[in-house]
Parts: C-alpha cells; structure tokens; sequence
C-alpha cells in the first residue's frame, strides 16, 4: 500500500458549520483549505465555494443573518480563546469588528429574528463571571448594551419569537446547569430549573409559540430526555426518551414548527427529524439518508423545508449536507477535499467493550492497521481529554497517519465520559478520579490478550485533561508503557486550579475538587508528585498563549521529569488549548512520529 507524509495528512480537509443565507439559496460554512478554519460560501450542491475571509488566525463560528445578507463571525488570537465577534458582508467583502475588546471573552447568543440585534455573553466587566449584552447589528463595542449581570458561567439559547426575552444558561459543571428566561424590558430573570444536586439541562430552545423552552435533561432519568418545559404552568413534561441512550441536543425552526433531536448511541448520532403537532407530540419524518457518523451543527432553512447538517466519520472527513425534511433525501454540498489520498485507504475502527477493575465494561473503538502482523502491532492508546467528554467515531487525520505506519488505535471512554448517563459521569468524581486511570490500565490488559498486538509497543497519547491521564498512567503503571505523549496536558493540579483562566476555575473544580477542601488529595494524585516513577521515554507539548491550562504546567513538567527518564518538549509561541495552525501542527506530529520511531 501507498504510505503518505503526516504533511499531507493534515493537509485534509474538514467543511463544517453550515448557515442559510436569508434567501435560502446560500450556505455558509467553515473549511481550513488555507491551513485554520475561515468562512466560505457555496451556492449549490459541489459548486466551487467562495472564500470570505482571508486571516491567519482561526474563525471559530459564523451565523448568518435572518433578514440582511451579512454574516456574524468569532475569531480569537493565538489560541487565546478571547473570541471577538466580527460582521461581514460576503458580496463586498467588508468586515467590521463589533466587540473591540480584545481581553475579553464573547460567547455568540444569536439573532433576534429582525436581524437588527444580536446577543452575546461576556466576561468584559468581570474576568471571572460572564455578563447578557445586546448589540445593534452595525453598532459598535461602545454601544452594546448590558442587559444583565451574571455571577457565573453564562450562555444563550437565543431570542424568544417575538425577540422580547432571551433564554440564559448557567453551568456550574459539566453535569449540572440552570437555565433562566430574561425578559429584555423589565430585565427580570426567571429561573425555570430549580433542582437539588447535579442535574443537566442543556440545548435549552424556544418552542414556535414562545410559550414553551424545550431542552435535554436527566432530571427524570440518568439520561438526558427531551423535555419541554411550560411558562405558563410551570410544569415539565417529557417529550421523547433515548431509553439507554441520550438525547444530546434539539434544534426548532419556530416558524414551520420543525425539530431535530440528537441521539447519541455507542458514540454514533442518530437524528430524528420531524414537525411539533402539539407540544409534546412530533410527527417523526423520514430517517435522513446520511453517513453512519457523528453529526451536527444543523442549521434550517428559511422556509424549515430543508435542514443543513454537518457529517463525519472515522472513515471520512467531514462535510455540509442539505437534507430534505419530508423525504429524508440528502444531499452533499461540500467537497473538503482528502489531500490526494484516497478515501477507500481510510479504515474505520471496531466498536468494543472490555471488562475492568470491578466488573463494569468501558467501551472503547478499536482499529487495526491494513497490515497487523499476530504479535508485531503497536498501539496507541489514544485518551480523550474534558474529562466530561466522549470519544466518538469521526475523522482524525492524525489516526489515520499513524494507521498508516502500521500503529493500532485504541480509544477508550473511561468512566467520566459523557454519552453513557448520570451515573457513568459521575464515576470518576473528586476522590474516584484514579479509578479511571484503572480503567485505562485495564486496556492495556485486553490489548495484551490481543494476537495483533505486540505487548512491548503500547503507547499512551492524550490532549488537556487527556495528557494527565497519560501523566498519571505512566506513573501509576509505568511498566505498561513504551512512549508517552502529553498534549497540553495538566501536571498537577493544585497549580493548575490556580493558574486556569479565572472564568474556568469554579466549573473545574466542581469536577476535580476545590483547592480549598480537597488541596491534599489534589496533591496526591497529582503526576508532577510522582514523576519519580516514570520509567518511559516522554514527550510534552504545549501552546505558550494555553488559557486553561498554563504553560507552566509542561515547563515544570519537563524540569522534574527529566532527572527521571528521556523527556522532549516543544512549545508554539502562537498556539494556546491545542494547535490551529497547519503548520504548527505538521510540525508537531512529524516530530511525534520522529519520537515513536526512535522509541517504539
């Protein structure tokens, strides 16, 4: 088989995002063609899209407007996460910055349906808490309006349908949120989800009549369920079960009263489009004839008729289809091209569950290379990072490239993960937190008892919360391991708490422990205190501008590692929480892959 540089692997292509133009006839969407995602337009299925705007810096969303042909867009600088908020006209190419305050955090809230106002959260009066600003659409930073002060981490669901109020979100950890309605005359915030302990209440929207919030929420369950909750009665009610699996997000177009919900099975998404015949009863619509994946980032059209969808999976890199509602016809508008290599050389993984430490089964996704002689494979175990989030079947460039070397992937959802309920997140909590370092010890049992693989070359790999799970693998079992690779990972947690952004340090600590209570234990569990025990040659990488976890977490990494094993670091001046920037990135995974060579 062909072979193909890591170059031309990340130069592969993602198209993703989609927006309607007001007319219907024109998408928008994100592709990174110039190496970091910018904003493109196309007219019709696989017609060559238009570029619109042209930075070397990464635009993180556009949304087009209901009413005007101009588009919102986000771009931060240097992976700092600051996100400004920008308004282009994609026919003149005239950009405006809106927000103009560049130390600062914008979180988009949405159009009102006028197009005439957009609302945003933002952390400008207060580093640490997240404010309701509105804005006219061609007014500036100096005039946006404060609505509301928040004391906390918040978000928008958008305008009511009549654009007098404005759904607030709340999150006080990834497993437990409020949400509020805001109503934009009298400023009175209503707090619709009053609960005791952890509850999720998450993609909270507007019903077609204003008179009803629909959500996902496990309130009733340890899975998420879509709800709907009544502004009148003050009443939940439940609208459609995942059973065993989660609803993991609902979209309305309030007009043609069409909604799409989310369910998350195993990793793979399963989408139910359909029309609201009465608040809790939906005429379901045809399944959409799309890729077995992961999908999202679904935008309707004007006239609700047509829904455009993002799609990818292991095997293929993502693409904007348009699906036709009634029908469940889709069709694909983007072609995000794969660098010059051929889908058919991309493998797709196998869904698996392994048993661990006490009786549970993790489910992970596994992938052997074309070529896995019995006992000669290596592997990469692969630990996604949050530690709320899930590893899910959709394209990597980066795993395809190492499959293509000959490396297996394993890619385990520990306990904590999200997509299998309350409970399994939970399971990991404060004090448990090692007990899903086990799990990953537990992986690397089952992979011993693999024929392919080669018990001598495993590897632990992970980003963020998932290069700790590397740090604390490769301490707690340092005798599993051939190689780590620590991505702007957390060393120890104590200094990280106390490092992160000031607006991240409450929701951290809500699942990792507070300094205040738990600083022992923190310390304890903690890699950078057991860095002694590594026995495995280590490489740490990191982004110098990182606003969650701090460069001096590699920095103090890497002094007290290195009087104990080999160690390599390699910093991006230009990078913060990951790297976006092509080629930051092909330089990272060459000198990777250089690293494995040398040491697997």
């Amino acid at each position: 088989m062909r072979t193909y540089d890591i170059e031309r692997y990340l130069n592969i292509r993602s198209a993703y995002g989609a927006s309607f133009a007001p007319d219907g006839e024109r998408l928008s969407f994100l592709m990174d063609t110039t190496g970091v995602p910018q904003v493109w337009t196309v007219d019709e299925p696989g017609a060559w899209p238009e570029q619109r705007t042209f930075y070397e810096e990464r635009v993180t969303f556009a949304s087009w407007s209901p009413e005007n042909h101009e588009v919102i867009f986000g771009m931060d600088k240097g992976g700092n996460e600051r996100q400004q908020l920008f308004r282009l006209e994609p026919d003149t190419g005239v950009i405006d910055d809106l927000t103009q305050s560049p130390d600062a955090k914008h979180r988009w809230g949405g159009w009102s349906h006028d197009g005439e106002q957009f609302a945003f959260t933002s952390n400008r009066r207060d580093n640490s808490v997240f404010d309701v600003y509105v804005q006219d659409r061609d007014a500036t930073e100096a005039d946006a309006r404060l609505v509301h002060e928040g004391d906390g981490w918040l978000t928008l669901g958008g305008w009511s349908p009549d654009d007098s109020k404005l759904i607030v979100a709340e999150a006080y950890s990834n497993f437990d949120q409020d949400v509020s309605v805001l109503d934009l005359a009298t400023g009175e915030l209503t707090h619709i989800t009053p609960h005791q302990g952890t509850v999720r209440f998450q993609s909270a929207t507007w019903g077609p009549d204003g008179e009803n919030v629909y959500m996902v929420s496990d309130r009733a369950s340890d899975t998420l369920e879509l709800v709907r909750y009544s502004l009148d009665s003050g009443e939940f009610s439940l609208v459609e079960s995942g059973g065993d699996y989660e609803i993991e997000g609902v979209g309305i177009d309030e007009d043609s009263r069409r909604i799409v919900y989310a369910r998350n099975v195993e990793g793979y998404t399963e989408l139910t489009f359909g029309e609201l015949t009465a608040p809790d009863e939906i005429d379901v619509y045809p399944e959409p004839d799309l890729p077995k994946g992961v999908a999202g980032g679904i935008s309707f059209s004007p006239d609700g008729d047509r829904a455009a969808v993002t799609v990818t999976a292991s095997a293929d890199t993502a693409n904007v289809y348009v699906v036709d509602l009634k029908t469940g016809e889709a069709e694909r508008w983007t072609r995000a091209a794969t660098a010059g290599i051929p889908r058919d050389t991309f493998v797709p993984p196998e869904l698996v569950h392994y048993p661990t430490f006490d009786g549970r089964d993790i489910p992970a996704f596994f992938t052997l290379p074309e070529e896995s002689p019995e006992g000669e494979t290596p592997v990469i175990v692969d630990i996604h990072g949050g530690p709320e989030s899930q590893r899910r079947p959709s394209f990597s460039a980066v795993k395809q490239y190492f499959l293509s070397r000959g490396y297996a992937y394993f890619e385990p959802n520990v306990r904590g993960s999200a997509g299998y309920g309350k409970a399994y997140g939970h399971l990991d909590d404060v004090e448990k937190r090692m007990d899903s370092v086990a799990d990953i010890e537990a992986a690397v049992e089952w992979l011993h008892d693999h024929p392919a693989v080669d018990p001598d070359k495993i590897v632990a790999m992970g980003g963020s919360y998932g290069g700790f799970m590397v740090l604390a693998s490769m301490t707690e079992y340092p005798d599993l391991w051939a190689a780590g690779i620590d991505i702007v990972g957390i060393a120890n947690f104590v200094t990280f708490l106390e490092n992160t952004g000031d607006w991240r340090r409450e929701l951290r600590e809500a699942e990792y422990g507070s300094l205040e209570d738990d600083r022992e234990f923190l310390e304890s569990i903690s890699p950078i205190n057991n860095i002694e025990k590594i026995r495995a040659p280590l490489f740490v990488l990191h982004g110098e501008n990182d606003p969650r976890v701090p460069v001096s977490e590699a920095h103090q990494l890497v002094e007290e590692a290195r009087e104990h094993a080999h160690v390599r670091e390699l910093i991006f001046d230009d990078e913060g929480h990951g790297f976006s920037k092509l080629e930051n990135r092909i330089e990272a995974y060459s000198q990777i892959a250089d690293f494995l060579d040398e040491f697997v």
